[in-house]
C-alpha cells in the first residue's frame, strides 16, 4: 500500500535541498519533520507549544522544544537555518510582522502555507448561510477555532510586497490538487517560500 503523504507535505519538501538546516515553527506532530529527516537527510528542528504533539514528535526520534514562537526565537544565532517553515500556523500568530522579522534573522529563507478564507467555500458559506465559514481547510467553529487570522491569498501578496520580500515561488491548492486558474477564489491553501529583497 501506497505511503500517503499530504499535497502541502510533498510540496514543501520538493522545495527544501538535501542536508539543510530546517526549522519547523508550530511543527505539530512532527509527520512533516519526518519526511525531511527522510527524504532529504535534513537537521530538523521544531517548535511547538502543544504537548501531546510534542510526544509524537519524541516518538518519531525528532528534536522539538516546547515553547511559544510569539515570544520570538532569541535563542537561535543569525542564520542558523537554511529554512524556516510556518505551515499552517500563520493564521494562528498574532504578531506576524514580529515571527517574519525573527524566521528572516534565524534563516535564509521561510516557506509559509495558510488557508485561503477567500476561497469560493468559504464565500458561499458566508453570503448563503450568514455563517462563519467551516470547510476541509478551516475545520473549526468560529468559537473553537485557534485561528486569530482571516487572510486571503491576495492579502498575503500584498503584505510581501509592503515588507519587501520577495517570493521565490507559490503554490496553490484545492481539492483536486494544485490550483491553477483564479487561486485568490479557487485555492483552499496557499504555500508560498520567501526571502527578504536584496539577500541571496
Amino acid at each position: 500500500m501506497a505511503e500517503k503523504i499530504a499535497l502541502d507535505h510533498r510540496i514543501i519538501v520538493s522545495q527544501i535541498g538535501d542536508h539543510a538546516r530546517v526549522l519547523d515553527l508550530g511543527c505539530g506532530d512532527g509527520e512533516l519533520m519526518y519526511l525531511l529527516a527522510r527524504d532529504k537527510s535534513a537537521k530538523v528542528q521544531g517548535i511547538e507549544l502543544d504537548e501531546e504533539a510534542i510526544y509524537k514528535c519524541v516518538e518519531k526520534g525528532l528534536s522539538v522544544f516546547h515553547d511559544d514562537i510569539e515570544s520570538g526565537l532569541m535563542e537561535y544565532p543569525d542564520d542558523s537555518f537554511d529554512f524556516v517553515i510556518l505551515n499552517q500556523s500563520m493564521q494562528q500568530i498574532r504578531k506576524v510582522d514580529f515571527i517574519i522579522r525573527e524566521a528572516l534573522r534565524v534563516g535564509r529563507k521561510i516557506i509559509v502555507g495558510f488557508p485561503n478564507f477567500a476561497c469560493i467555500g468559504s464565500r458561499m458559506m458566508l453570503f448563503f448561510r450568514g455563517k462563519s465559514p467551516m470547510t476541509p481547510s478551516l475545520p473549526y467553529l468560529w468559537h473553537d477555532t485557534p485561528n486569530v487570522r482571516f487572510l486571503s491569498i491576495e492579502d498575503f501578496k500584498t503584505f510581501c510586497v509592503s515588507r519587501e520580500l520577495q517570493i521565490l515561488s507559490e503554490f496553490y491548492l484545492c481539492d483536486s490538487g494544485l490550483c491553477r486558474f483564479w487561486p485568490n477564489l479557487l485555492a483552499s491553501n496557499a504555500i508560498f517560500m520567501l526571502r527578504a529583497k536584496g539577500t541571496e
